[in-house]
């Protein structure tokens, strides 16, 4: 059972995201028939990112910047739902229904006394 709107894209993919799709092209090209190993594909990916200077990220934030693909989506109609004020209430909870019995006995006590410290005391 899928929640939210079915329509709805992906959201915005990461400049390290699209660092890390070339990476795995061009193992592939390099290596084809040789398995990938993710731990260590990742790790030497990452360690490649942060030794990157600003110049060899630029390529990839702009293609981020590019694939905004929520800017075209507008949210679904019909909104939210008003709630029936003909609607039956719900039971009480078990805590309100010992604190029902229990804040009588407290209250000659404790005059002045907020019901939060009540609550606190019980």
């Amino acid at each position: 059972m899928a929640k939210g709107d079915p329509k709805k894209p992906k959201g915005k993919t990461s400049a390290y995201a699209f660092f890390v799709q070339t990476c795995r092209e061009e193992h592939r090209k390099k290596n084809p028939e040789v398995p990938v190993n993710f731990a260590e594909f990742f790790k030497k990916c990452s360690e490649r990112w942060k030794t990157m200077f600003g110049k060899e990220k630029c390529k990839f934030d702009e293609m981020a910047k590019a694939d905004w693909e929520m800017k075209d989506y507008g949210p679904a109609k019909g909104g939210k739902k008003r709630k029936d004020p003909n609607a039956p209430k719900r039971p009480p909870s078990g805590f309100f229904l010992f604190f029902s019995e229990l804040c009588p006995k407290i209250e000659p006590t404790n005059l002045g006394v907020s019901i939060g410290d009540v609550t606190k005391k019980s």
